[in-house]
């Protein structure tokens, strides 16, 4: 008789002993090479730096970036779908300008902060509506969200305002200490939040599944019945609002609103989540690869600034290059896949 039955394609494979052999999925290969490249960095400052291997220098990068990780949050979920957020950016600096402005003008904080939360969520919605019902590439929509969020706060001032509201100050000022020198800010203990609940929404909920989903093959998830069309509107006003959370971060790192806050922070949000291992197309990726990908780009400043004697754009070189490599890396991994 023929043995028919299908052998298994799936599962680890063994050898005559019996052994299990580790082979890891593709999916995670991005994001395991972000975390090599991470502990390759740190190990090169500490052993070239004096100082650099004092846990405040790591826990700066989570202060200094905080801001960063939150917006890079929004933009893996648009990302994973296949999308792209121009917008980021100039959201942050429309937050900033509104919050500064009408603190100043003697409103209270708990109106302010509410009502900067609902700027960027309103224009996130806003994109992802004109996305899906005009069917217009995001790269245009968010291109336009960027230059009304950019022009609104350059029309309602063009100059710095400080920011010395009581509440403000007391927020921006709040420590939590571990031991004596050791501490991180309110922005990190935030941004660590945000990054667990999305961790916990793309890995265990409906919605998560779907923005995989529709990442993977849009056409496939639509004869599917899933929700194509209010994911995603969902996502870009998910990124709408971290942007707007970002925003309010930001104004608590610098105590100040100005239009020109956040220029380039779109490409630095994007160039993160390409680090972490998200892949452009969509459908792939993880929030701590995300994680990973803000930690490389605050390590790579913070060596910078180690050094001394090089120049601030060089940290904008060795992201570009980084940037291609992980871009050839996903390439490489896709076509393996298929």
């Amino acid at each position: 008789m023929i043995d028919t039955t299908t052998p298994p394609t799936a599962g680890p494979k063994t050898r005559g002993s019996g052994r299990r052999i580790y082979r890891p999925n593709t999916r995670h290969i991005p994001v395991l090479a972000t975390l090599a490249l991470l502990i390759v960095m740190y190990s090169v400052g500490v052993y070239n730096y004096d100082g650099f291997g004092d846990t405040q220098v790591i826990l700066n990068v989570f202060v200094d970036n905080a801001f960063l990780l939150v917006v890079a949050v929004g933009m893996t979920f648009v990302i994973l779908t296949g999308g792209i957020d121009l917008s980021v950016g100039a959201v942050i600096a429309l937050t900033t300008t509104v919050a500064a402005t009408l603190l100043a003008a003697g409103w209270p904080p708990g109106v302010v902060l509410p009502l900067v939360l609902l700027i960027g969520t309103v224009i996130g919605l806003g994109m992802g509506s004109i996305i899906h019902f005009f069917k217009v590439e995001p790269f245009i929509a968010t291109l336009a969200g960027m230059f009304l969020a950019r022009g609104l706060s350059l029309l309602i001032n063009r100059n710095s305002i400080p920011i010395t509201d009581d509440f403000w100050t007391r927020m921006a000022q709040m420590r939590f200490r571990f031991d004596q020198g050791v501490f991180i800010s309110l922005n990190v203990v935030i941004a660590l939040i945000v990054v667990l609940i999305a961790a916990l929404v793309l890995a265990w909920t409906r919605f998560g599944r779907n923005v995989y989903a529709i990442g993977g093959n849009a056409d496939s998830a639509l004869l599917m019945g899933l929700p194509v069309g209010r994911t995603r509107i969902a996502v870009y006003t998910l990124s709408g609002f971290c942007a707007s959370l970002g925003g309010v971060l930001y104004s608590f790192y610098t105590s100040s609103g100005y239009s020109l806050h956040g220029q380039g922070l779109e490409l630095d949000a994007i160039a993160a989540v390409v680090i972490g291992g998200v892949l452009l197309t969509g459908g792939s990726g993880y929030v701590l690869g995300t994680l990973l990908g803000v930690l490389v780009l605050g390590l790579i400043q913070t060596i910078i600034t180690f050094q001394g004697d090089l120049n601030s754009w060089w940290t904008r070189i060795v992201v570009g290059i980084l940037l291609f490599a992980f871009i050839v890396l996903q390439r490489l991994v896709t076509r393996k896949a298929r």
